[in-house]
C-alpha cells in the first residue's frame, strides 16, 4: 500500500501522539503499533511562510510489512484542536500539492502585492488545477484564461481591511467607502465569515480573493459549523503561506471528511468513488448546485483530473484508520484509482466510533436529528451523548450505546440518509447567505458578470451530458 515510501514510516522509531483519555497529554507509542499519521517529509519549514514542494514519494523495493492486527482504535487527534508544541515540521505535508514552477512563483508573487499581513493563504479552482475544461487557443488565451481563486487567512479583520482599502480601494464595492469597520462587520457577522473581492486584476492576472479571520477558519476546520471553507479544503489546494495551527486543524478536517465518506459508502468501493464522495460533501447543500449557476459535472471534472492529488492528500489518512484498507495489499502509486478497491469494516463498534469522532458542530446536528426521530427527552438525551463542554473534554471519543443504535438502524435509509441531511443543514444556510452577501461585496456589475459566467458553465455541463 502507500506506506511504500521510505519516509512514511521510519523503522523502529517511537512517535508521539495525543492521548484520547482524560485531559490532553503525551504518551509514547512504538511505531510498530501505530501506522504513521505523517506523510513524505519536505524541506524543514517555519510555522509560517512560503511552502516548499516535497519530493515525490519513491517506492521501496521491499515495502514495510503491515502492522500486527490489534483491537485498539487509531490515535484520537481530536482531543485538542491546537497543535502540540513539538509538532514536526513535516507533519501534514500531504496537504502540499505540486504545481508547475512558473505557476507556483507567479502565485507567490501575487501575495507580495498586498501590504496587509496574510498569515495563511491558498489558491484553488480551475485557474490552478485542471478541471478538464478545453484549452483556449493562443489568440483567445488573454480573454478566456480562468480566474485564479485565493483565500487569505488574517489575524485582525478590521485592521487588515483598513490597510488593504488604503492600498487597493478599487478592489472594493461601495462598501469600501463606508470604512473598514463596516467591511469587517459584513465579513465576520454574516454567512460563513468570508469577504470576497472578485474580478480584481493584479500584475495582469485576474483573481478573486476571499478574506477570512484565522479563528473563523480554524473553527470551521475543527467543528464544521458551516463547512464553507472546510469543504473547499477537502479538495487539493495549493498552499502559498502556511500556519502550523491551521495545518494541524486541516489534518483533522481531512480525517473527518474521510470518516464521513466511509459512513456514506458500502463495504467495498473504488478509490475514485471515495474521492468523489468526499468532494460531494461540500456541494450537497450548496444552493448553486440546484440552480442554473453551476456545472453539474463539476465534481466529476475535479476528481477525474486530479486523482493523483487526491491520492497524495488522502492515502496517508487511509493508512492511519484501522477500519479501512486497500483490498489488495500490494497496491502502489502506479495503480489506477479507477480500479483500485478498498474495503471497510462495517462492524457497529467501528462505525459508532467514527460517528463519535465527527466534528462537534456537525455531530450535534446529526444527534439532534436522531433525538427527534426517537423522541428522546432532552435531559435524558444530553446525559446519553454528553453535549456539554466539560463532558466533551472528559469523555473518551468512543461510540457508546446511542452511537451503536444509530449505525445499526437501517430504517428510512439509515445513517447514510441522516448524514446527508446533516450536511445539507450545515452548508445550506451559510452558502445561501454568502451568495446574497456577494452582491454587496462584489457590487452589482461584477455580480452580474459572475452570474453570467456561472450560467455559462452550467450550459457547458448540460451540453456534455446530452452528448
Amino acid at each position: 500500500m502507500f506506506r511504500h515510501s521510505a519516509s512514511l514510516l521510519p523503522a523502529r522509531r517511537s512517535i508521539q501522539c495525543l492521548s484520547s483519555i482524560h485531559s490532553p497529554q503525551y504518551i509514547q507509542i512504538p511505531s510498530h503499533r501505530l501506522r504513521t499519521f505523517l506523510t513524505t517529509p519536505t524541506t524543514t519549514q517555519q510555522p509560517s511562510g512560503p511552502v516548499r514542494d516535497p519530493p515525490s514519494p519513491i517506492p521501496l523495493s521491499n515495502p514495510l510489512p503491515p502492522p500486527p492486527n490489534f483491537d485498539d482504535d487509531e490515535p484520537d487527534w481530536t482531543t485538542t484542536s491546537s497543535p502540540p508544541a513539538n509538532l514536526p515540521h513535516e507533519f501534514g505535508s500531504n496537504q502540499y500539492m505540486h504545481v508547475d514552477d512558473a505557476l507556483k512563483e507567479h502565485l507567490r508573487n501575487l501575495l507580495w502585492q498586498f501590504r496587509a499581513p496574510v498569515r495563511y493563504a491558498f489558491a484553488y479552482g480551475s485557474g490552478v488545477f485542471s478541471q478538464g475544461t478545453s484549452t483556449p487557443s493562443p489568440m483567445d488565451q488573454p480573454k478566456q484564461k480562468p480566474m485564479i481563486d485565493l483565500i487569505f487567512g488574517v489575524t485582525y479583520t478590521q485592521h487588515w481591511h483598513s490597510i488593504n482599502i488604503a492600498q487597493h480601494r478599487d478592489h472594493y464595492s461601495f462598501l469600501g467607502t463606508l470604512g473598514s469597520k463596516i467591511v469587517a462587520h459584513v465579513q465576520d457577522d454574516a454567512g460563513a465569515g468570508v469577504y470576497f473581492n472578485p474580478y480584481v486584476e493584479v500584475n495582469g492576472t485576474l483573481i478573486k480573493y476571499g478574506v477570512v479571520n484565522l479563528s473563523t477558519l480554524h473553527r470551521d476546520l475543527t467543528d464544521w459549523d458551516t463547512l464553507y471553507l472546510a469543504g473547499r479544503l477537502h479538495k487539493p489546494v495549493k498552499i502559498l503561506r502556511d500556519d502550523s495551527k491551521i495545518r494541524y486543524a486541516n489534518q483533522l478536517n481531512l480525517l473527518s471528511a474521510l470518516r464521513t465518506a466511509l459512513l456514506l459508502l458500502p463495504e467495498t468501493f473504488t478509490e475514485q468513488k471515495l474521492y468523489t464522495t468526499i468532494s460531494n460533501i461540500s456541494y450537497t447543500g450548496d444552493p448553486r448546485m440546484h440552480l442554473f449557476t453551476e456545472n453539474q459535472n463539476k465534481v466529476t471534472n475535479i476528481v477525474t483530473n486530479q486523482l493523483h492529488n487526491f491520492r497524495r492528500l488522502y492515502s496517508p489518512l487511509i493508512d492511519v484508520l484501522p477500519n479501512v484498507d486497500f483490498s489488495n495489499s500490494s497496491t502502489g502509486w502506479s495503480d489506477s484509482p479507477q480500479t483500485t478497491k478498498l474495503t471497510q469494516d462495517m462492524s457497529p463498534i467501528r462505525r459508532a466510533n467514527m460517528v463519535r469522532r465527527l466534528p462537534r458542530a456537525f455531530r450535534d446536528r446529526l444527534y439532534f436529528q436522531y433525538q427527534a426521530r426517537y423522541k428522546i427527552p432532552r435531559a435524558e438525551f444530553e446525559n446519553m451523548v454528553g453535549l456539554t463542554e466539560d463532558a466533551e473534554r472528559m469523555r473518551r471519543k468512543e461510540g457508546g450505546e446511542f452511537e451503536r443504535r444509530i449505525v445499526e438502524d437501517v430504517s428510512e435509509g439509515g445513517i447514510r440518509v441522516e448524514v446527508g441531511k446533516a450536511v445539507k443543514k450545515t452548508i445550506g444556510w451559510a452558502s445561501s447567505v454568502q451568495s446574497v452577501k456577494g452582491v454587496l461585496t462584489a457590487g452589482f456589475g461584477r455580480s452580474l458578470r459572475y452570474l453570467g459566467e456561472k450560467v455559462g458553465k452550467w450550459r457547458e455541463g448540460r451540453r456534455k451530458q446530452e452528448r
